[in-house]
């Protein structure tokens, strides 16, 4: 398959990842983490993926943090082009950045924001919707890739499917993007065949994503411009940028002004939320324990779930069902699939008293 002329990839590698701790932390972010046993690093997974289509043509933003790691888990990528940002500040101001500079050097670039931290079953059918993506953005939509739900999960949100796009075979319009709906919602949207999960994959020209943001905030698309043509002013503007996700500055206001469009997608997709979601991505067909990493340190007896041995030393796990441990060096984590979600409070309450630990 060849690469596609003009297609620049933006990975946003950002977030904590705060339902996988301790195996995520602020220092070292999920993102940078092997969680599938691949050898390679979710961010390195997610350049593998879009590497045939974008060749060179990358740029990652992240974390001032997290630059020096990400520059070495991509030794592929120019280190001029991992832009770190000074301060966490949502995914519009990172894509937007990316998007202005993109702007600056290739005016006629189509680029696609794809995080850095999901997995992705079919990479050719990955690869193919992008495709069909890009040739839609070319005539000026802001294109999302709309994942086949296959649960009613209350856990994202959601894509209403509109028309089909006469010029363009597989792709629709967007009526709206809904928030997170409840479980009961979420089953009406699978019964009617309409609505599909909103990854925040997007494709677009840059242009066409800082005009549709200055339709609705008009200085912050002027000071992303301004960023992009005098980069040496980051540190002084990056905090006064509005904290707001993409989603809500740019593609609900333009879905509703019947400028977006959506490539439905069934590739097998997951954002590895949490510790339940990352053991059913592991389950092989065995009934019992997976375990990430060392099968050799885990000894489990008439017990199913999910163990992590990341401290070398032996976990023996009897008589539990669908538990989830975590053995790190500083921190144990004993839970089950069931609570996985509120690992998050762990987090906040470590945040207050012991803030090196998350």
């Amino acid at each position: 398959m060849s690469a596609i002329e003009g297609f620049w990839a933006v990975i946003p590698a950002g977030g904590a990842g705060t339902r996988l701790w301790p195996l995520s932390r602020a220092s070292s972010p999920k993102f940078l983490r092997d969680l599938t046993g691949s050898g390679r690093s979710l961010l390195q997974g997610t350049y593998d993926r879009l590497a045939p289509l974008a060749e060179d043509r990358f740029v990652v933003v992240t974390g001032r943090a997290h630059r020096a790691a990400v520059v070495a888990q991509l030794p592929e990528v120019t280190a001029g082009s991992v832009l770190a940002e000074p301060s966490a500040r949502d995914s519009m101001a990172a894509i937007g950045l990316a998007a202005a500079l993109l702007e600056r050097a290739d005016p006629d670039a189509v680029m696609g924001s794809f995080a850095a931290d999901h997995v992705i079953a079919d990479e050719e059918a990955f690869r193919d919707c992008v495709r069909t993506a890009i040739e839609v953005a070319r005539d000026g939509w802001l294109v999302t890739l709309g994942i086949e739900p296959t649960n009613p999960s209350s856990a994202f949100g959601y894509i209403h499917l509109g028309e089909p796009l006469p010029a363009h075979a597989g792709a629709f319009a967007v009526r709206e993007f809904v928030e997170k709906p409840s479980v009961d919602v979420a089953r009406g949207y699978l019964a009617s065949g309409d609505f599909r999960w909103n990854a925040g994959m997007f494709v677009v020209r840059p242009t066409v994503l800082l005009d549709l943001l200055a339709a609705g905030d008009p200085t912050f698309a002027a000071a992303l411009r301004a960023l992009a043509a005098d980069p040496d002013t980051l540190d002084q503007v990056w905090a006064s940028l509005p904290r707001i996700a993409l989603d809500h500055a740019v593609a609900e206001p333009a879905a509703a002004a019947g400028r977006v469009a959506t490539v439905p997608a069934s590739f097998g997709w997951d954002d590895i939320g949490d510790f339940d979601s990352l053991a059913t991505l592991l389950r092989d067909d065995v009934a019992g324990t997976t375990v990430l990493g060392d099968d050799a340190l885990v000894l489990a007896v008439d017990s199913t779930g999910l163990v992590v041995p990341a401290t070398g030393r032996t976990v023996a796990v009897v008589g539990l069902d669908d538990v989830v441990v975590v053995d790190t060096p500083d921190a144990l984590l004993v839970t089950t699939r069931a609570r996985a979600q509120d690992v998050k409070q762990v987090v906040a309450a470590l945040q207050e008293s012991r803030p090196d630990l998350t």
